[in-house]
């Protein structure tokens, strides 16, 4: 009878824990998934924004050139991001 009361709880508390550790992983699981597509996203905009500017024409001393190299700033930030992530 002592061994029942002990048991139970205990089998309980596994089946509780066990929820929990899936329910968990489950959504961990997901976010990584999430989170490996938007840097293949990422890696996809950067690529594209390399090909616009191949000639470099967006590089200039007006406005846009100075907003471009603004983007491309942020782009290479993002990229050494992507590479950070890819290599670890």
């Amino acid at each position: 009878m002592i061994d029942l009361v002990i048991m139970l709880p205990l089998v309980f508390a596994t089946l509780v824990s066990l929820f929990i550790v899936v329910n968990l992983y489950r959504k961990v699981d997901f976010l990584e998934q999430t989170l490996d597509s938007n840097y293949a996203i990422l890696d996809d905009v950067i690529n594209k924004m390399k090909e616009i500017d191949t000639l470099g024409a967006f590089e200039s001393d007006d406005e846009v050139g100075s907003t471009f190299k603004m983007l491309q700033d942020e782009i290479n930030r993002l990229d050494n991001l992507v590479e950070e992530k890819n290599n670890a």
